[in-house]
This record gives C-alpha cells, sequence and structure tokens, in this order.
C-alpha cells in the first residue's frame, strides 16, 4: 500500500491560514477513513479531523472545531484540511492517516494503519 504523500504545509504568523493537501492511493481512499493528526515536540499525537471518502462524513476534535476544514476531492483521490485563524499552539508536525476498518468517526491513531511522512506548520506570534 503506498503511503499517502502530504503538503501545504509552512510557516505562518498567527491569525492566518494554511491548507493542507493529502493524496492517497486508490485502495486507501476508496470506502475508508482519511484523518488529519499531528504532533508537536514532547507532546502525544493528537487526531484533529476526519472523513470517511463514501459519504463525506465529517468528525472533528474540539481543539479544532470551527476554525479547520476537512474535505475531499474524489477525483483526485486527495483530502485538504483548510486551517484557518491559526494559533501558535498549532504549531506541530502534521500527519494525514488512512484506514479501513473500525476508522468511522475516530480519532484514534490506532484506528489508522497508514501514514504518511508529515508536514510542518509552523505559527509565530
Amino acid at each position: 500500500v503506498q503511503a499517502q504523500v502530504e503538503s501545504g504545509g509552512g510557516s505562518v504568523q498567527a491569525g492566518g491560514s494554511l491548507r493542507l493537501s493529502c493524496e492517497a492511493s486508490k485502495y486507501e481512499f476508496i470506502r475508508g477513513c482519511l484523518a488529519w493528526f499531528r504532533q508537536a515536540p514532547g507532546k502525544e499525537r493528537e487526531g484533529l479531523a476526519t472523513i470517511y471518502t463514501d459519504s463525506g462524513a465529517t468528525t472533528y476534535s474540539d481543539s479544532v472545531m470551527g476554525r479547520f476544514t476537512i474535505s475531499q476531492d474524489y477525483a483526485k483521490r486527495t483530502v485538504y484540511l483548510e486551517m484557518n485563524k491559526l494559533k501558535p499552539e498549532d504549531t506541530a508536525t502534521y500527519y494525514c492517516a488512512a484506514g479501513r476498518d473500525d476508522c468511522y468517526a475516530s480519532l484514534a491513531s490506532a484506528d489508522y494503519p497508514y501514514w504518511g511522512r508529515g508536514t510542518q506548520v509552523t505559527v509565530s506570534s
């Protein structure tokens, strides 16, 4: 199974926006879940948002609800994370993860066996 490829990370000032992209393989995308996680130095990995690709159903963590939006382009097998009103505490490495079973509405990393290499997001104050 080919790993997902994330892109779109970078540096931005507080209050700014970034859009992350994650291109998945056909196996991972169809009838599966794609999710975004992040991990800051010294902190545990945190699930942010997930989308069930067949229905488009989404789930968000409380920490990003209302600021981040997960969406998909089914034809491109690509999932996006639109991040608005960024804060310095959003600084982390952001990962795209794919799941096939037991992943619906889940933000638990254990439900996602396939991971990208991550992309860095840095928010300055």
